[in-house]
């Protein structure tokens, strides 16, 4: 298969379609932190998304890809996120007002977004936190969680799915913690703590977790057209 991992510079579900013998790249504005520029894409990941095109990865050789079989996209989700949503408001005086040049960043992000979910690919999984309803995005199709993929921790993240099957848990474990602290409160008023990340970082805080990225190259990876879910549980 040929699949396009975009917004990923950490190469964590690259790697792991590589490892099945895929030819896979990862896209991203960023420079690539796996170790692989041979399989990185450095760009905007809207310039290859339709296939029918050459690129060139960081090593310097071209490749060209008539279209691609499988896209899975991890957007920034930090306007889009129900966790940013409360920084929607701001306020002056002691009155709240909405932050309309954040929100406006929203909208953008969302257009961003829906571009993924749009591209003219047959298999398609887009990755992002709880979204805010603020930006009315399409309904995922399912939440998964590291720890039922052998991470010992909590971090809620959607799914939307095309002529994909849910992604199945592989290894259940025990959750000890929060991977990443939030401004919430727990039920007894305390503020929630976290365990995993022991700063805040984005790449570290965004980076697909590796027990997730096998189970995608595993279970997507050998898919047949039969195996896809039904429309109304794709989500997208």
């Amino acid at each position: 298969m040929k699949v396009l991992i975009a917004c990923e510079e950490s190469q964590e579900v690259c790697k792991a379609f590589r490892a099945k013998g895929h030819e896979a790249y990862s896209c991203d504005i960023q420079m690539c932190s796996g170790g692989h520029p041979e399989w990185h894409i450095l760009g905007d990941a809207l310039t290859v998304i339709n296939g029918n095109t050459d690129f060139t990865t960081c090593d310097g050789q071209t490749h060209t890809v008539d279209k691609w079989d499988l896209l899975i996209a991890h957007p920034p989700c930090t306007y889009l996120s129900n966790a940013g949503a409360a920084r929607l408001h701001k306020k002056i005086n002691g009155k709240s007002y909405i932050d309309f040049e954040r929100f406006k960043k929203g909208k953008d992000a969302k257009e961003f977004f829906l571009k993924f979910i749009h591209a003219p690919v047959e298999k398609i999984a887009i990755e992002n936190p709880i979204p805010s309803k603020v930006f009315e995005l399409p309904k995922y199709t399912q939440t998964i969680q590291p720890y039922e993929y052998g991470h010992p921790y909590s971090k809620k993240t959607c799914l939307w799915l095309k002529n994909l099957p849910k992604l199945t848990p592989t290894n259940i474990v025990k959750p000890i913690c929060s991977w990443v602290s939030g401004g919430s409160k727990k039920a007894d008023g305390t503020a929630r703590t976290n365990c995993g990340m022991s700063f805040r970082d984005s790449k570290t805080k965004s980076k697909t977790f590796s027990g997730i990225a096998q189970a995608m190259a595993e279970q997507w990876g050998n898919i047949k057209e039969d195996e896809s879910d039904d429309s109304d549980e794709r989500g997208i």
